[in-house]
């Protein structure tokens, strides 16, 4: 019997998740959540699981960010649950693949806020991050939106561009773009098998813009 493939995409508050038949046929079910992915996710999960009584699922694919710290978090413990229920590999693929500015291989520049006064921006050519995304400040961050765009480039965020410290001419160019599982699928799809076969290797975990904050403890001398 021919397996179906489980995609799970829960990096932003538009989250989604699809079940891939083996003839290809994508069954798609969204919802949106700030806060509570968690509570949320089950109910179409559980739903689409239902659908599988009749089909093997031999993949589980999941969405790795950047994005919504929790709601990656959530995604990504929820795929390697059901992998190890059904005795299924879990993968983890970049969300800013599963973008409408990437499909068909076009090179855009991902963008985005990364918190206590940085950014964040990552290249996309032929449906492949060129590297991890690198994290600068505002004048760098303005300057990167600047060259991408005067090179034809189409510059995405996941967020309202308008939150960022840029000028309005180049918020109005900027497009707020959401991932969802069904394109998370096809950019799985269509990758070359080498980096398939990467991804395949390694154990899924959120994309990590910074190393997690830890605070000092103000007793050191009880760590001893």
């Amino acid at each position: 019997m021919a397996a179906c493939s489980l995609v799970i995409e829960t990096c932003t508050a538009h989250a989604s998740i699809a079940l891939v038949g083996p003839d290809g046929d994508i069954d798609e079910r969204s919802f949106r959540s700030d806060r509570n992915h968690n509570a949320l996710l089950f109910e179409p999960l559980r739903e689409l699981l239902d659908l599988k009584s009749r089909l093997e699922i031999g993949l589980v694919v999941v969405g790795s960010g950047p994005g919504s710290y929790s709601g990656t978090r959530v995604g990504i413990a929820a795929a390697q649950g059901v992998a190890i229920a059904l005795g299924c590999p879990a993968v983890a693929v970049p969300s800013l693949l599963a973008v409408s500015a990437a499909e068909n291989g076009a090179c855009c520049l991902a963008i985005g806020d990364a918190r206590r006064g940085s950014f964040w921006t990552a290249e996309i050519e032929n449906l492949r991050l060129l590297d991890d995304p690198a994290l600068c400040d505002a004048a760098e961050f303005e300057q990167k939106i600047s060259e991408a765009l005067a090179n034809g480039l189409q510059v995405f965020s996941l967020e309202d561009p308008a939150r960022f410290p840029i000028p309005e001419e180049f918020v109005r160019k900027v497009t707020t773009d959401i991932p969802d599982a069904t394109r998370l699928w096809r950019a799985w799809s269509a990758t070359h098998e080498e980096t398939r076969r990467k991804w395949s290797a390694a154990i899924p975990q959120p994309f990590y813009l910074k190393p997690p904050h830890i605070t000092p403890a103000k007793r050191p001398w009880l760590l001893r």
